[in-house]
């Protein structure tokens, strides 16, 4: 009978079990790594998805509490414009957020709303229009020209451009009703 060397054999097993692990790991590896990959995003762009989408909700929010404290008419009206249209726009930009991309679907800034919450009447239409309309969609419109200019994620983008003239009318509507009120029409 022939024995081949122990020795020898030992090594070889050695080597094939190291390989097979270093192949597995390096596998294992490459698939954890890809996602991670997909999920990064640009600095803008992950501004802008925290910015934009919490300035919107904001405006959503601060609308849908208008449409039930406000007397005004004109007021109600806007509010219900801005939250219609802002429902859209957070629709868009949670489409088009890379896969992976975890995009807040309602985080308005509670200090905005919390400032009107318990108001009513005239006082609230007039802290409304100047701190959340007015102030807002400034907010807004800086986010998503931000996008725009220095953005890398081409569906971010364009979500943004499409948005922005929304955005733009909003913030024209807001100085209309401001002045209407007889108040100061830029941002407090």
């Amino acid at each position: 009978m022939n024995r081949l060397p122990s020795v020898p054999f030992a090594r070889l097993a050695a080597a094939a079990c190291m390989t097979g692990l270093l192949t597995v790991a390096s596998a294992a590896s490459a698939q954890t790594a890809a996602p991670a990959d997909a999920g990064r995003l640009h600095a803008a762009d992950q501004a802008f998805i925290a910015d934009g989408t919490q300035a919107v909700a904001t405006q959503r929010d601060a609308a849908r509490i208008a449409s039930a404290r406000s007397t005004d008419h004109d007021v109600k009206a806007f509010a219900e414009r801005v939250s219609n249209d802002d429902a859209k726009i957070t629709d868009a930009l949670r489409a088009a957020s890379p896969r992976g991309v975890d995009v807040p679907k309602n985080d308005p800034d509670a200090a905005v709303l919390a400032s009107i919450n318990n108001l009513r009447g005239a006082e609230f239409d007039k802290t409304y229009i100047e701190q959340v309309a007015l102030a807002g969609d400034q907010k807004a419109l800086s986010a998503f020209q931000a996008e725009i200019a220095s953005g890398r994620d081409e569906q971010l983008k364009d979500v943004a451009k499409k948005a922005l003239p929304t955005i733009q009318q909003h913030y024209a509507m807001a100085q209309d009703l401001a002045k209407r009120k007889h108040l100061s029409a830029s941002a407090q």
